[in-house]
């Protein structure tokens, strides 16, 4: 299943956090698909991770309490997504 964990950063400087993430490595279980840094606004790292469960996403989670607030949920990709719509559809 894929997720969508959107932060917003609550502690550290932008190079603490940083030079914390270039140390840092996904738990076991989960496969980064993207992680992003936008610049500017509320959110400056999203990632979209692929689980088997919701254990290695609260992982993360816990592991970075300190410093982000996430917004986590799971996701489709839009081809997932078009091919369940076609699927309700059909009835």
């Amino acid at each position: 299943m894929l997720f969508v964990a959107m932060g917003k950063p609550k502690a550290g400087t932008p190079q603490e956090r940083i030079a914390r993430r270039a140390q840092w490595q996904y738990p076991e279980g989960m496969r980064a698909v993207a992680e992003y840094w936008p610049i500017g606004g509320e959110y400056t790292v999203i990632t979209i991770a692929e689980a088997d469960s919701i254990a290695p996403i609260m992982a993360v989670v816990t592991a970075w309490a300190d410093v982000f607030d996430f917004t986590v949920t799971p996701a489709v990709t839009a081809e997932e997504g078009l091919r369940l719509a076609q699927q309700m559809m059909k009835g």
